[in-house]
């Protein structure tokens, strides 16, 4: 955040995008100050109604504003309980000099906002005042008024060209090393490190024309050599896609996290790797959140609740036909694939649908992670029960939500903060094996 003045506190203005991001983002400004102008709140009452993570924010935010003004009027100043003596109020007046609504030709909540910036800015002139916002068309525009403009940095991540990739390549790798791997099925990391590397790390080991592939198992403190498995007829056909699968069929990691451009394989190697492991588990939920069309609720859409929620999960169905298209109608696997539907032993579902079951005994695979907020991540990973396996996949590089972008979705926030830890294990795949036209499309587009 920005520099105070001197002898004076930071006056932080939220916008309702920092509020649907995180309901708690009140208390992440020290011992600051903190304006929530009225038609933040009047946004967020169009949010209060539906399923998705917005609306969860939104409704949690109501509760915790309806809690602190007990006692206070909120247009009045009133100590926030985050340990820091902070301060929090509803700015009810957002008629400014200069007025926005004016300048900028609209009368809109934005507009209004930016207006309490500049009022606060005029009757705290000893304060800094920052106008926090996810919006960056509103930074804009707030910058353009001279108003200084921030994004909410709680739960971002600061450079995602270094985010943890999982995997890496070392050439010149000594001979006897590969052939230890290779003949014995591990080395000591000692051997070839001076440090150990984070747990479940995976390697392309090179020495000329001679490569092995390996990974560095905490527990034992070596690095084992990763053999090429399949899933339930679904085979790998690169090093990553190798990686990943080792790492979906691992028992000792808990939570695994595959991002990559669409077609690098993602869903169908998590999918296949469940229906392999069925037998130790109860159930495998396989769900997405829901993003959509306009930032308008999916009861806007016409039909049931079958046909609004069928375009969504249409991908993940057509990831399992994939998996059961390896199979001839009449063997038992494509028959047992239909049996877990039927039966909901495989249980394909948005992520809202999720909430509130037990999270125990189960794979659970969230496609389209990039789409969360570190919160809602948050909150699927600690409702993990006994034998429970999480995995999310998802592309940093595509989001649909308006509230999140690579720094801040919850996909990037989990990989760069969970990476090191001995149940968790990352890839990041970058080759494509959908299609050569694919690839070029993801290439050259």
């Amino acid at each position: 955040m920005g520099k105070k003045k001197k002898g004076g506190k930071k006056i932080f203005v939220l916008d309702t995008s920092v509020i649907l991001h995180d309901h708690n983002s009140v208390y992440s400004f020290d011992d600051n100050d903190v304006v929530i102008p009225i038609s933040v709140l009047e946004e967020l009452d169009h949010f209060k109604k539906g399923n998705d993570t917005i609306n969860f924010e939104a409704r949690e935010f109501a509760r915790k504003m309806d809690s602190m003004s007990e006692g206070n009027t909120l247009n009045e100043w009133m100590e926030l309980d985050n340990g820091f003596k902070g301060r929090l109020k509803v700015q009810m007046n957002e008629r400014s000099e200069p007025d926005a609504c004016k300048v900028l030709g609209e009368n809109k909540a934005d507009h209004r906002i930016l207006n309490v910036a500049i009022i606060m800015q005029q009757e705290f002139p000893e304060n800094s005042v920052v106008l926090v916002t996810k919006d960056i068309n509103l930074r804009i525009k707030s910058k353009s008024m001279n108003i200084q403009a921030e994004d909410f940095q709680k739960g971002t991540v600061k450079n995602v060209s270094d985010l943890y990739t999982g995997q890496s390549e070392i050439n010149d790798v000594p001979s006897p090393i590969i052939d230890k791997i290779f003949n014995d099925g591990e080395c000591s990391y000692k051997e070839l490190f001076k440090e150990k590397p984070f747990p479940n790390h995976y390697f392309i080991l090179k020495n000329g024309s001679k490569s092995a592939l390996a990974f560095y198992n905490d527990k034992t403190e070596m690095l084992e050599r990763v053999d090429k498995r399949a899933a339930y007829g679904i085979k790998p056909r690169n090093a990553e896609q190798i990686f990943a699968m080792h790492a979906l069929l691992n028992d000792d990691v808990k939570l695994v996290t595959l991002s990559g451009v669409a077609g690098t394989g993602k869903t169908l190697l998590a999918l296949s790797s469940a229906i392999e492991l069925k037998s130790r588990y109860r159930q495998i939920y396989l769900a997405r959140p829901i993003v959509p069309l306009s930032n308008k609720d999916i009861g806007y859409l016409p039909g049931d609740i079958k046909s609004k929620l069928n375009p969504y999960m249409e991908p993940l169905w057509d990831n399992l036909k994939t998996i059961q298209g390896q199979f001839k109608d009449t063997d038992k696997d494509f028959k047992k694939i239909t049996e877990m539907v039927e039966q909901e032993k495989l249980v394909i579902s948005p992520l809202a649908y999720i909430r509130g079951r037990s999270l125990s005994n189960i794979i659970f695979i969230v496609d389209e992670a990039q789409n969360l907020t570190p919160h809602e991540v948050k909150t699927i990973i600690t409702r993990a029960g006994e034998n429970t396996k999480i995995i999310f996949t998802g592309d940093i590089f595509q989001i649909d939500s308006p509230y999140l972008d690579t720094q801040s979705n919850g996909l990037s926030y989990l990989i760069d903060r969970i990476h090191g830890h001995g149940i968790h294990a990352h890839i990041t795949l970058d080759k494509g094996e959908r299609s050569e036209l694919a690839n070029v499309a993801n290439d050259l587009l």
